[in-house]
Formats: structure tokens, sequence, C-alpha cells
């Protein structure tokens, strides 16, 4: 059985909608990425939190440290892109493991996971981390080389 000419056939592609079922499909949204100036570097926000999530980048200058903290109820997984680095994590701040960290290497950082990451190199570092409400403020600082000791701004 042939086509009319003009007349669209339908598609063999059992991922593509049919029209009807395409009414009800999302439409992508394009968003712009917000940059934040830190002491350390910067990060690019990709990923806001509105979906469940967020996701950044994180451009720490070689010698720069995140602060020592730990999240509340954030969950955390970073991955190096470049660079190289130095993550101490544990239960305790007086008692981290230190760990090198090189392009490729994936850490997972549970909520209340004592945390610091500081560059050896430039690091470049992909964060996706959950996003329930009040994420933004979701960090306990207990120390920092910038000054910033025990607050919550981001």
């Amino acid at each position: 059985m042939s086509a009319t000419p003009g007349t669209p056939r339908p598609s063999t592609n059992p991922f593509q909608s049919s029209a009807s079922q395409a009414a009800h499909v999302p439409t992508a949204h394009h968003l712009r990425a917000t940059t934040v100036a830190k002491p350390w570097g910067h990060e690019l926000i990709y990923a806001q939190g509105t979906h469940g999530y967020v996701g950044k980048l994180l451009m720490v200058k070689a010698g720069g440290s995140l602060s020592l903290q730990l999240h509340r109820t954030k969950d955390e997984t970073m991955h190096v892109l470049s660079g190289d680095a130095l993550l101490e994590a544990g239960a305790d701040p007086d008692d981290l493991e230190a760990t090198s960290m090189h392009a490729g290497d994936t850490v997972h950082l549970p909520a209340l996971v004592v945390h610091r990451i500081t560059a050896v190199t430039d690091v470049v570092l992909a964060e996706v981390s959950t996003a329930a409400p009040g994420w933004e403020h979701d960090v306990v600082r207990l120390a920092d080389a910038y000054g910033r000791d025990g607050t919550s701004t981001p």
C-alpha cells in the first residue's frame, strides 16, 4: 500500500508518539545558566532545582578550597572533569580520610558527611545534588579559609 502524495505516513519508530499522544508531551525549556563568583573560583548552576535536582560546574583555582562543611539533607555526587583535587571526608571533622581525586573520579557525598575539596591544580567538578526546599541554604560550614565559618550562604 502506498501513501497518497503529500500525506505524512505513520511513523514506524516505537519511541515517537502519535499526534494525539504528542499533545500531552511536555516541551523542552531552554534556560540560562547562572554564574556565581566564589572566593575559590566560580560555579555555573545549569539546573536550578526546579525539577528535583541541582546541576553545577565548579571551577576551583589551584590552591583554592571549598569550606569544610556538611549538608543536613542535601545528597550530592561530584565528578572530576579536569585537574587534580584533594577530598577530605568522614563522619567527624577531627577524623577525615584524605583521598586524591583526578579527572574521571567520582564521589558520592550523602547528607551529614563532613567534606572539603581543595584544588591541587585548577580543577573542574561536575556536581549533581538533590533539591529539597531550602537546598540553597543547606550548608553548615565548620571551617572556611575565606571567613565564612558557620554561615549558610551558598
